[in-house]
């Protein structure tokens, strides 16, 4: 008889329980992180009175005749589902989407307690902490290599308070254009200023290389493409017709590729044929034939790549032009129309004649790039068409390199900030061939410091991934450079890796560190610790430590935490079972004990 009231007395105590078990959860409903836990009942060891028999002949066996004892909660399981993901308008908030808990230490690193709840700051230290004061573990930024190591230990998150980003030297430019092949271009330059002894200098007094006439364009950016004399067709080659005589000395000037032949005369040819390449072998032609009529006649080319025919003293002129024409040679309309306003009388005095402009396919590009201590300076890419091979169709461009003042990169003083003598080439296809020039080396001679490597990145040599030469308008599609001036911290957030990344007022974004994950082989063996942590236990097993969203750890959420897993409706239906489960074994309390009664009623 009293059995039973052990086993009313074991159900009461087991709800008991239950029920607070239950009730803690409802309790935690609103607890960022929080995991519900489920007590599980067992029955007590029964109280065998007959032990089963087996079969015996014409008898049947018997089971066994065995009372249990009653009912005790043998553990309490804590369930690590999901919870939801809740937006927060915090930026250091940070939920987990999957395995894996957060790890904090209250100790430096000595020991650790891990965690779902992901309602992180920072403290007047720059600590990165939770509710607790708990220091989040993850790794911290190498200011020696700028790379946050994830294979390294794991060790306080703190990032300084006002921390700032020393500037960062450019080491290198990266462009991507076209330099265009096309006959009609909408880039262009004058061709370079020659005087009447030859000197040939830019616009700026620097001294330079005469225009390949085969690859100049015309006032209105049409291409010559004048057809080439070379040794073995020395006739062919297309020019002008000129006499300054009124026609009494008439010479052809024919265009040429040839070194063999430019700057020389076929004096076999009526009338005869002089031969030039560039500008210069062109403007020196026509003084020396001008000079046969009057000896003060001189051709030069002007700033704006006009030649200009000028009579200061001698005899007057009368000049004729045409296009040559004949059996070997079709006429080129195109440069004898940029010619012809040459013609005409030219008399003694300060009257001139002029062409029309000479041009050059030209193209430029600029970037600013950082020295040591951030200061910024533009360099200035110019490039201009040099010369077209028409048998291979291999195309070259020569570009020059500009720094600002006091600035140097090497160049022939004066003018240091200057550099010259660049080439790129270009395949038939319009692919980079190949460039010379591949760094510079710039001194910003303003306290930063000197001989700063800059590499040029114009692309892969055979490839279309940089600088190419297209029949389409020049353009500068890309350019870029790795340099930056100084910065202070602004902002701070975080992405899916838990890699904390900082912005900075110039513009730069880096990681500043990363939060380490764990996860364990047994979830349901950690202890609870209070305060939303957890403590490793023997059945647990050991933290595997690494990386969010790598090795079956989930990924992070910022600015979002991780609501309580508790359903309220269902534990709300679990307080009633157990309160009816705790009413009945209360009743078989009372039911037991009015049977005694009656048993001692017997003794009346």
């Amino acid at each position: 008889m009293l059995r039973s009231l052990f086993s009313g007395v074991t159900g009461l105590q087991s709800h008991q329980i239950a029920m607070d078990v239950e009730s803690n959860n409802i309790a935690n409903v609103n607890t960022i992180g929080y995991k519900y836990s489920r007590a599980n009942f067992s029955d007590l060891l029964a109280q065998t009175n007959q032990i089963a028999t087996a079969p015996q002949g014409e008898l049947g066996g018997k089971n066994a005749v065995q009372i249990g004892l009653g009912a005790s909660v043998t553990s309490i399981t804590r369930i690590h589902s999901q919870g939801s993901i809740q937006n927060t308008d915090k930026n250091t908030d940070v939920a987990i989407q999957g395995d894996g808990f957060f790890i904090v230490s209250s100790d430096g690193g000595n020991t650790y307690k891990y965690s779902r709840s992901g309602d992180f700051k920072f403290d007047a230290s720059g600590n990165f902490v939770d509710n607790n004061g708990f220091i989040v573990q993850g790794w911290v930024r190498d200011e020696a290599t700028g790379l946050v190591d994830s294979t390294a230990p794991i060790a306080n998150i703190q990032i300084p308070p006002g921390l700032t980003t020393p500037a960062n030297a450019s080491t290198q430019v990266v462009v991507k254009a076209n330099l265009s092949s096309s006959g009609t271009i909408t880039q262009y330059s004058p061709s370079y200023q020659i005087d009447s002894t030859g000197a040939i200098t830019t616009a700026d007094g620097r001294t330079a290389s005469a225009d390949d006439m085969g690859v100049m364009f015309n006032a209105s950016g049409n291409a010559f493409q004048l057809a080439a004399a070379t040794t073995a067709s020395p006739l062919v080659g297309q020019g002008l017709v000129v006499s300054f005589d009124g026609g009494t000395t008439t010479q052809n000037f024919r265009y040429t590729n040839d070194a063999l032949l430019a700057g020389t005369t076929d004096t076999a040819t009526t009338p005869d044929t002089y031969y030039f390449q560039t500008t210069e072998d062109l403007r020196d032609g026509l003084q020396t034939m001008a000079q046969v009529t009057s000896a003060g006649a001189t051709v030069t080319v002007n700033d704006q790549g006009k030649f200009i025919v000028s009579n200061a003293s001698g005899s007057a002129l009368t000049i004729a032009i045409s296009g040559i024409s004949d059996t070997n040679t079709v006429n080129n309309t195109r440069f004898t129309d940029n010619f012809a306003t040459l013609a005409g009388a030219l008399p003694v005095g300060s009257s001139v004649k002029q062409s029309q402009a000479v041009n050059a396919a030209t193209h430029s590009a600029s970037i600013d790039i950082y020295d040591s201590l951030g200061s910024k300076h533009t360099v200035k890419m110019d490039f201009r068409k040099q010369s077209v091979n028409t048998t291979n169709g291999v195309s070259e461009w020569g570009y020059t390199i500009t720094v600002p003042q006091p600035g140097s990169i090497g160049g022939v003083a004066p003018y240091e900030n200057i550099l010259e003598g660049g080439i790129i080439q270009f395949g038939s296809n319009g692919q980079l061939a190949g460039y010379n020039l591949p760094s510079i080396d710039f001194s910003p001679n303003n306290g930063a410091a000197p001989n700063q490597a800059v590499n040029l990145d114009f692309g892969t040599i055979g490839a279309f991934d940089g600088i190419t030469s297209f029949d389409n308008p020049s353009a500068t599609s890309g350019i870029s450079q790795d340099g930056f001036p100084g910065g202070d911290l602004v902002g701070i957030r975080i992405d899916q890796s838990g890699t904390l990344v900082g912005s900075f007022s110039n513009g730069r974004s880096f990681g500043l560190a990363q939060i380490g994950m764990a996860k364990f082989a047994n979830n349901e063996g950690l202890v609870s610790d209070g305060g939303n942590v957890y403590l490793q236990s023997a059945n647990s097993g050991d933290p595997i430590i690494g990386t969010a969203a790598t090795a079956g750890r989930g990924f992070m959420q910022s600015s979002a935490l991780e609501a309580s897993n508790v359903d309220l409706s269902k534990s709300l239906t679990n307080l009633i079972i157990i309160q009816r489960g705790y009413q009945a074994n209360g009743k078989t309390i009372t039911t037991s004990d009015t049977l005694l009664e009656t048993l001692i009623g017997l003794k009346r």
